[in-house]
């Protein structure tokens, strides 16, 4: 069978950060590429930001023995997309991206009866209670919402303070000021603290992340920033006149920290996309929760407490499908499905695990009679199973 895949991801930007993160723009399609271990053949149009990743994973494909014509690289912008969408040869179409592709996606393929997956926007929200442990809470709030500048579905958004949690305002500011990518080669809590916040290229050892995507979607991060600006928000901690030095024509935004956010306020309803972290204040734990669940968005949240009771309550009543529990990022993994939902996911199966399996095969129920002379007679024998292909 013949799959249609999308991908608009975001630039590699973090040498530091190790080889998953350097290779961002591949970690969906380096699962997506085992769909041919399931017997089927795969379109792959890369986001037009950076399709060089994508070539370069062909050519790793290759040389490990992937036939030719089983995994194809096709480029461009709408009418890609359209072809993958109406072509009756392709039967079933995943992508990742933003909800206005996505939802035009999920929309034409449907119509064509294709068998469509689609993960869009998001906007990720954190919860920290007042008992939860301060050693290295600060340095998860920036590392998530920092990460990748701030270009990935994951990212750590917002932060929901709860009762005295306030009160550590000026600490989370301090630790973006010093903030510097954690080193997956060491114990998570193991941050080099004595350093500044650095971003420079993304290329260099010192790196902690690197630059925008695009002018554009620079522009469109500092827009953001200036409309929580006039909505009444407190700017703790400015980036956006961050320079690199060497780099200063690059698309460069500084860490940012935002107190005083509203639900109603376009920096909260808007995914950013860049290293902002916002901050709200609310007095008890239901608030938060009914924050979190009446955000349109659903991908992923987090809580950060030592309370086992306060965890196991959030976990049941938050709405978004991927929840961490003091862990900024709530990232699967490959063998557990990918289970964003609300306007973050359209379709019935999400990436990953048994539920991308099903996707990616299709079931097939075999009715038989055979029939056996014995002793005489006949004697008929039914069988009922079930195959997938």
């Amino acid at each position: 069978e013949w799959y249609g895949y999308f991908h608009f991801p975001t630039l590699p930007n973090k040498k530091r950060f190790g080889r998953e993160i350097a290779r961002f723009p591949t970690a969906f399609a380096n699962s997506v590429i085992c769909i041919s271990i399931l017997g089927n053949t795969l379109v792959h149009k890369p986001s037009e930001h950076d399709p060089g990743v994508v070539l370069m994973l062909a050519e790793l494909a290759k040389e490990a023995g992937i036939p030719d014509g089983c995994y194809n690289i096709i480029h461009g912008q709408h009418d890609s997309v359209n072809f993958i969408c109406d072509n009756p040869d392709i039967k079933a179409v995943s992508f990742i991206g933003g909800n206005r592709a996505g939802e035009h996606i999920y929309a034409r393929a449907s119509k064509a009866l294709k068998r469509v997956q689609c993960n869009m926007g998001a906007k990720c929200l954190g919860v920290v209670m007042p008992d939860a442990t301060k050693t290295g809470l600060f340095r998860q709030l920036t590392s998530g919402a920092y990460g990748c500048s701030g270009q990935r579905c994951l990212a750590l958004t917002t932060a929901i303070l709860v009762g005295e949690a306030r009160e550590w305002i000026p600490e989370i500011v301090e630790d973006a000021k010093k903030f510097k990518a954690l080193n997956f080669c060491n114990d998570f809590l193991e941050f080099h603290r004595n350093c500044t916040f650095d971003i420079i290229s993304g290329c260099l050892q010192e790196t902690d992340f690197g630059p925008m995507i695009s002018k554009q979607a620079k522009e469109r991060c500092l827009e953001l920033i200036e409309s929580a600006r006039k909505d009444g928000c407190r700017v703790l901690l400015d980036g956006t006149n961050y320079t690199a030095k060497g780099y200063e024509k690059g698309f460069f935004v500084g860490a940012t920290v935002i107190d005083g956010v509203k639900e109603n306020m376009r920096c909260y309803k808007e995914e950013i996309f860049g290293p902002v972290l916002l901050l709200m204040c609310v007095d008890t734990l239901d608030e938060a929760i009914a924050i979190v669940n009446r955000n349109p968005y659903g991908n992923g949240t987090a809580i950060f407490t030592s309370s086992g009771a306060t965890a196991r309550k959030f976990e049941q009543q938050a709405e978004p499908g991927l929840v961490g529990i003091n862990i900024p990022v709530p990232i699967p993994l490959p063998m557990f499905s990918f289970t964003g939902n609300k306007k973050s996911f359209a379709g019935d199966h999400n990436f990953y695990g048994k539920m991308g399996m099903h996707f990616y095969t299709q079931w097939k129920t075999i009715t038989s009679l055979w029939r056996e002379e014995v002793a005489g007679r006949n004697v008929y024998c039914d069988n009922f199973k079930m195959s997938r292909k």
